[in-house]
């Protein structure tokens, strides 16, 4: 299953492919008081979201691994989100506040991970998720001119050992349209997003898994 976030957003922009980020190495800035307007640009704007649907396409590169997937999400404040692959039709990838489900058409098990567990592997989903304040969510934290937007490039708090990197491209208005997490070990997850919509209707019960008939429920660890 795939890391929708390792760690894991997005939208005014139609993002597609892989997402291309500038050097922050090369790039990085101490925060001029713009750098100061455009992080609270992005905060005010997520903070006042309490729905989104769209189209995601994912790339992961790592452990002998070239994956690159799409489908459709939709997220919903608090904690719920709903991800939807393009293929297998039905693989899908569920958060209802309390657990998160994995689960494959065909698979024998469904996987059931603790939520607050997801929260701390997929650490950029707490830019949709929750209250977004970046200069508190990242260390580190710089920006850095792409093209017409720019990168919020930062390491996530307390995931210093594992992160190397996470890599937020914005729009001057705020929305992110990528995001691009760098780890220790080397692999790479990157995030484009396209086809947006906020504060869509969407319901609580848009976010429950029903397990299927025979299928039986795992709990641990996500898989990658």
């Amino acid at each position: 299953m795939t890391r929708l976030f390792t760690l894991a957003a997005c939208l005014c922009v139609a993002v597609s492919g892989v997402p291309s980020f500038a050097d922050a190495r090369l790039s990085a800035r101490k925060l001029s008081k713009a750098d100061e307007a455009l992080l609270r640009t992005v905060d005010q704007h997520y903070n006042h979201l309490a729905s989104l649907r769209g189209r995601y396409t994912e790339r992961y590169v790592g452990m002998g691994l070239t994956r690159q997937e799409s489908g459709s999400l939709l997220l919903k404040k608090p904690g719920r989100m709903r991800w939807l692959y393009d293929s297998p039709v039905g693989k899908i990838f569920v958060l209802d506040a309390k657990y998160a489900w994995f689960y494959t058409p065909g698979d024998a098990q469904a996987q059931r991970v603790s939520a607050r567990q997801i929260d701390d592997l997929r650490t950029p989903l707490r830019f949709l998720l929750g209250h977004t304040e970046l200069k508190k969510e990242l260390a580190d934290i710089s920006v850095v001119a792409n093209g017409d937007g720019f990168d919020i490039v930062g390491i996530p708090n307390g995931m210093r050992a594992r992160v190397k990197q996470l890599s937020l491209q914005v729009t001057p208005a705020g929305s992110i349209v990528a995001i691009k997490l760098e780890e220790i070990d080397g692999a790479v997850t990157a995030f484009s997003f396209s086809e947006l919509q906020e504060n869509v209707p969407a319901k609580d019960s848009d976010f429950l898994f029903s397990v299927p008939p025979g299928v039986a429920v795992v709990d641990g660890a996500p898989p990658v």
